[in-house]
C-alpha cells in the first residue's frame, strides 16, 4: 500500500486497507474491457492532476483482500512525447504502484513487448496480461506463456477479457503477488539483463534518457531488438499471413475510390435505421408522459397547490422534461449502440485514415476526423474526446470547430423539418429520404468544419499539421449485448440525464416570459418581436431565434419553444403527429426555405451551455471560449442570409 505517495501526488482517493494495481497497456489491445471486467459498475473517472488527460479508477475484492485499479492512458512508450505517456510514467515511477498488470495484444505481442520492457525497467513488480486469446487463436497464433514468463521471470496470465475467460486467474495472481511482497522483501532481479541476447541502458527512468535524444534513441533500439527476439522464441504462426482477410477488407473500406462513399453510406443506414426505428416509440413515449401529467394536475389540485405554481411546475417544467425524454431518448438509445459497435468493429480508425488527407490539407490534426464522429453523439463528449491530439494548436482547431457537426440534440430538428418540409411530398421511401437530408445536412456540417479549420489554421491559429500515428486495430466480432447495456448506461443516460438538468430551469424561464406580460403581450413576444427583422434577414423569424437563444442550455427543446410561441399559450404543447406540427407552422409563414434555413442555422451557431462550460474546462482560456461561441453563429447567420437571398432573388421562396 502506498498511500502517502500515490494518494498525495496523483488525487486517486487510496483507501488505507487498498493495494494499488496500475493497468498499463498499448491501445487496442482490450486493456479498457479489462478494466471494466475487474471493477464492474464500481467506478470513478475524472483527470490527472494538472492534465486534460482522462483518468478511471476502480475497486474490486478478491479472497478477502481489496484493491483499488487505476487505468492508466493507452501508450505505446514511457518516454514522455505526450500527456498520456507522460502520465503512464509518472504515475509508475513516482506513484510506485503496488503491482502493474500490463495488458499485451496476443495478436501482434512483438509490438506490445516495447512498453513491457519499459516498464520492467522501472518495476518487477509486474504481471502480463496476454488478452485476446479468441483472436490469436482465430488467426491461428500461439503464444507460448510459459516460456514468455521464464524469459521476463514475472508472472504471464492469458485472458480473453471479452468473455470473462482468464480474469480470476489474474485476479488470483495479483493476489499471491501482494501476499508474496507482505511475506518476505521481492528479491531485485534483473530480467532485462537476465536474457542475455542484449542489455538495456539503465538510464530510461534517468532526466537524462527523456531529454538526451541519442540516449533515447539507442534505448529504443535495444528495447525494439530485445522484443523481437523474444517474440520469435514465444511466437508461433499458423498461418503467416494471417492479415490477410483484413487487408482485402482494409483495400477498399480505405481506398480512395470506394473509402469515402462507404462512409458516407454506412453513417446513412444508421440514420436510417434511428429515423425510421425512434418514431413509434417516441411517440408512444410522449403519449404516456403526456397522460401522467393528468394525474399530476390531479395531485397538485388535491393538495391544493396555488394555480400559478402548478401551472409553473406542470405546464413550465414538467412538459419541458416530457419533450426533451420524449425526443431524445428513443433516437439516442437506437444511434448510440450503432455508433458503438461501429467502435467495436474497428471501423472509426478506418474513418480517420479516409479523412486525414481532408484534414491534412486544411491544416488540422488527421485524429480530428475521430473527435469530430465523437461530436454526432454529444459536441461535449467530442470536445473532451479531443485530448487525444497531442499538439496544443492542433487540439484548440478541433475544440472550436466541434460544433459544426450535429449533436444527438440537434437530431430531432433536422429529422422533423426534413421530414416535414422536404421529403413530406415523397409517400414511398419516406425515411429513406429523411435519411439522406440529414446525411446532407452533416455533409454540409464536415464541410463546415474543413473550411473554418482551414481559416484558423491560416489567421489566428497558424502552423503546420503534425505527423502521428494511426493504429488501424483487426476487425473484431462486437459483443452485442455488452456495447448495447454499455452504450444506454455510459452514453444514452448519460446525455439524457445532463440534458434534463438543464432543461428544467430552461422551462421553467420559458414559462416566466411566456407568462410575463406588458400591456396586451407577453415578454417572450416583446423579444422575438424585436428580433423579427434580423431573423426575416436570414430566413427565419423572431420566434425562431428567441427559441435557439433559450434552447441555449439543450438544443432538444428548439422546436418545443417554437411551438409554445406560435400558439401563445405560455405552455408547451402535446402534438399527436408531424402532421399536426406542419399545419401550426405553415399557418405561421413558414416555406421550405424557412425550414432548410432554420436547419443550417441549427447546424451553425453557438454550443449548447454543457458544451460551452466542457470547453471552457478544456482549453482553460476565456478567449477561446467566445471564440468558440461567436465563430459558428456568425457563419450560421452568413450562411443562412447568403442562401436565403439567392433563393429570393431566384424567386423561389
Amino acid at each position: 500500500m502506498r498511500l502517502g505517495v500515490v494518494g498525495d501526488i496523483f488525487n486517486i482517493g487510496v483507501e488505507s486497507n487498498e493495494f494499488v494495481v496500475a493497468l498499463a497497456g498499448n491501445p487496442n489491445t482490450g486493456k479498457s474491457t479489462v478494466f471494466n471486467a475487474l471493477t464492474g459498475l464500481k467506478q470513478h473517472t475524472g483527470n490527472w492532476p494538472g492534465k486534460t488527460v482522462s483518468r478511471a479508477r476502480g475497486r474490486f475484492k478478491h479472497n478477502g483482500k481489496d484493491f483499488l485499479l487505476v487505468d492508466l492512458p493507452g501508450t505505446y512508450s514511457l518516454l514522455a512525447n505526450s500527456a498520456e505517456e507522460e502520465v503512464a510514467r509518472d504515475f509508475i515511477c513516482i506513484g510506485k504502484p503496488d503491482i502493474t498488470v500490463v495488458v499485451v495484444d496476443a495478436t501482434c505481442l512483438e509490438r506490445n513487448l516495447n512498453l513491457v520492457m519499459q516498464i520492467l525497467e522501472i518495476t518487477k513488480k509486474v504481471i502480463i496480461c496476454v488478452n485476446l486469446l479468441d483472436e490469436a487463436k482465430r488467426k491461428k497464433i500461439d503464444i507460448d506463456k510459459k516460456r514468455l514468463s521464464q524469459i521476463l521471470r514475472v508472472p504471464v496470465v492469458g485472458t480473453n477479457a471479452r468473455d470473462g475467460d482468464g480474469l480470476d486467474e489474474l485476479k488470483n495472481t495479483i493476489y499471491n503477488m501482494i501476499i508474496e511482497m507482505e511475506e518476505k522483501k521481492q528479491t531485485k532481479i534483473n530480467c532485462i539483463n537476465g536474457y542475455n541476447k542484449a542489455t538495456v541502458s539503465k538510464h530510461f527512468s534517468s532526466r537524462k534518457c527523456i531529454n538526451d535524444d541519442e540516449v533515447k534513441d539507442k534505448t529504443v533500439s535495444q528495447i525494439v531488438k530485445i522484443a523481437e527476439d523474444i517474440a520469435n522464441e514465444v511466437v508461433f504462426f499458423g498461418d503467416k499471413d494471417y492479415y490477410r482477410i483484413d487487408r482485402k477488407i482494409d483495400n477498399i473500406l480505405t481506398s480512395k475510390r470506394f473509402g469515402i462513399p462507404i462512409m458516407l453510406g454506412i453513417l446513412g443506414i444508421i440514420f436510417w435505421i434511428t429515423i425510421k426505428g425512434a418514431n413509434f416509440p417516441s411517440e408512444l413515449i410522449a403519449k404516456g408522459l403526456f397522460r401522467f401529467e393528468e394525474h399530476l394536475v390531479n395531485l397538485f389540485h388535491y393538495l391544493g397547490t396555488p394555480l400559478w405554481l402548478l401551472d409553473m411546475l406542470v405546464f413550465g417544467v414538467y412538459r419541458t422534461l416530457a419533450w426533451v425524454v420524449s425526443v431524445m431518448l428513443p433516437p439516442m438509445a437506437i444511434f448510440f449502440p450503432l455508433f458503438t459497435l461501429l467502435e467495436d468493429l474497428g471501423y472509426l480508425p478506418r474513418v480517420a485514415f479516409n479523412l486525414d488527407d481532408f484534414f491534412e490539407k486544411a491544416g488540422a490534426h488527421g485524429k480530428q476526423a475521430l473527435t469530430m464522429c465523437m461530436g454526432f453523439g454529444c459536441n461535449a463528449a467530442g470536445v473532451i474526446s479531443c485530448r487525444i491530439i497531442d499538439s496544443p494548436r492542433e487540439r484548440l482547431i478541433a475544440i472550436i470547430t466541434n460544433n459544426f457537426v450535429p449533436c444527438n440534440g440537434r437530431f430531432p430538428i433536422l429529422i422533423a423539418l426534413s421530414s416535414i418540409f422536404l421529403v413530406g411530398n415523397f409517400k414511398i421511401f419516406h425515411s429513406v429520404f429523411a435519411a439522406l437530408s440529414v446525411l446532407s445536412a452533416i455533409f454540409i456540417g464536415v464541410i463546415m468544419t474543413l473550411i473554418t479549420s482551414l481559416a484558423l489554421s491560416k489567421t489566428i491559429l497558424r502552423g503546420f499539421p503534425s505527423a502521428f500515428t494511426l493504429e488501424l486495430p483487426p476487425y473484431r466480432r462486437p459483443q452485442i449485448g455488452k456495447v448495447v447495456v454499455r452504450s444506454i448506461f455510459d452514453r444514452t443516460l448519460f446525455v439524457l440525464g445532463r440534458a434534463m438538468i438543464v432543461a428544467a430551469p430552461a422551462g421553467l424561464l420559458i414559462w416566466f416570459m411566456a407568462n410575463i406580460t406588458i400591456g396586451n403581450m407577453n415578454l417572450l413576444d416583446y423579444c422575438a418581436h424585436f428580433l423579427n427583422p434580423l431573423g426575416i434577414l436570414i430566413g427565419l423569424d423572431g420566434y425562431i431565434l428567441m427559441a435557439f437563444i433559450l434552447g441555449f442550455p439543450a438544443n432538444e427543446i428548439v422546436i418545443p419553444i417554437i411551438v409554445m410561441c406560435y400558439m401563445s399559450t405560455g405552455k408547451m404543447l402535446e402534438f399527436d403527429s408531424l402532421s399536426a406540427l406542419r399545419e401550426l407552422l405553415v399557418a405561421n409563414g413558414w416555406t421550405w426555405l424557412t425550414a432548410v434555413c432554420t436547419m443550417l442555422f441549427s447546424l451553425n451557431h453557438f454550443p449548447c451551455g454543457t458544451t460551452l462550460l466542457t470547453i471552457l474546462k478544456e482549453s482553460g482560456s476565456k478567449k477561446w471560449t467566445l471564440i468558440s461561441f461567436l465563430l459558428p453563429t456568425l457563419v450560421g447567420f452568413i450562411v443562412c442570409f447568403l442562401v436565403a437571398q439567392f433563393v429570393r432573388i431566384l424567386g423561389l421562396g
